[in-house]
């Protein structure tokens, strides 16, 4: 009996749909096992990585945990003698740690195409034009190349030739001298925020400016949550404050006068400018994530703000202009 190519065409792409659905959407990554060849390889065009099954198995299973609910839908499938092509779209909500970012509770979708090299009607190779950063860069999050590459000591030991040591970088940072900060967010109505130094203005057409976050910071997954965030200036009356968020108060608001921005953001009363901002983007830069916002509110007052150098606290009126 003769098989028409088009019947051969159903039959494979019957096969993806059903070994897709059950891997990326139950999570039954054996089921893959079925559509490879055993030298089979995954190619991800834009960082070039390449993995064997097994580790893509791993891949599934892990954004699986940071997307429970993952929808995979198979769009079309084209074969062309030994080659073919998959195009898919995938659904999901961010509901669980995924790539070092917490959950931020969005759902998302992503589109994609898989080019395949088949032999004996088994995929050998395949070339992706999506990786997993692409669910993050959906978010709004993006990679500062490989920033958040985990650390290989000996890479590491390598890196640090012609580069200045960490006690050097400490001393060059001390001779910065900056304004204080303190960076809020509400979560479920609860005020949370901690003291920023690495606080800048991007640009005032449009009004963007961008702040530094620890990830270790206990305000971070909030703050990563979030839509929306404050910044306050301190200003020279406001030493109290400082020492409130320098502290590992659980309530740092408790004994705090502040009020909420437009779209809840606390303000601390006082202080010698504050604005609330819309999170635009996340840059992943490794022990720290860059948040990119654009100013939707802004109040200054007459005060004027504290200045931080070398660990100490100037007040900013006894300075004089060169």
């Amino acid at each position: 009996m003769q098989i028409t190519l088009s019947a051969m065409q159903q039959t494979f792409e019957n096969a993806v749909a059903n070994a897709w659905e059950a891997a990326w959407d139950q999570g039954e990554v054996e089921a893959l096992e079925a559509l490879v060849t055993p030298d089979y390889v995954r190619v991800s065009k834009g960082s070039g990585k390449a993995s064997n099954l097994s580790q893509h198995q791993n891949e599934i299973l892990a954004i699986r945990e940071g997307f429970p609910d993952l929808v995979t839908s198979v769009d079309a499938v084209v074969v062309n003698g030994e080659t073919a092509a998959i195009f898919w779209t995938s659904t999901g909500t961010h509901r669980a740690p995924f790539m070092g970012v917490p959950p931020t509770g969005r759902q998302v979708q992503t589109r994609g195409s898989n080019f395949l090299t088949m032999e004996n009607g088994r995929i050998k190779q395949e070339t992706v034009t999506w990786d997993s950063s692409e669910l993050l860069a959906s978010l709004g999050i993006r990679h500062l190349g490989d920033a958040m590459a985990p650390a290989d000591p000996a890479v590491v030991v390598d890196s640090l030739a012609g580069e200045p040591d960490l006690e050097i970088m400490k001393t060059f940072n001390r001779q910065f001298v900056t304004g204080v900060t303190v960076v809020t967010t509400s979560e479920n109505g609860v005020p949370k925020g901690l003291a920023v130094n690495a606080y800048a203005s991007v640009s005032l057409e449009p009004p963007l400016v961008m702040v530094c976050i620890q990830k270790t910071s206990s305000t971070y997954p909030a703050l990563f949550a979030s839509s929306h965030l404050g910044i306050n200036i301190l200003s020279n009356q406001q030493k109290d404050t400082v020492s409130t968020f320098a502290s590992k108060s659980a309530d740092k608001f408790a004994d705090l006068d502040w009020h909420a921005g437009p779209s809840g953001s606390p303000l601390i009363d006082g202080s010698s400018a504050a604005l609330e901002a819309e999170i635009r983007e996340r840059f992943q830069a490794k022990t720290h994530t860059i948040f990119i916002c654009r100013v939707r509110h802004a109040e200054v007052s007459e005060t004027s703000p504290m200045v931080y150098q070398a660990g100490r606290f100037f007040d900013s009126e006894g300075l004089s202009q060169l």
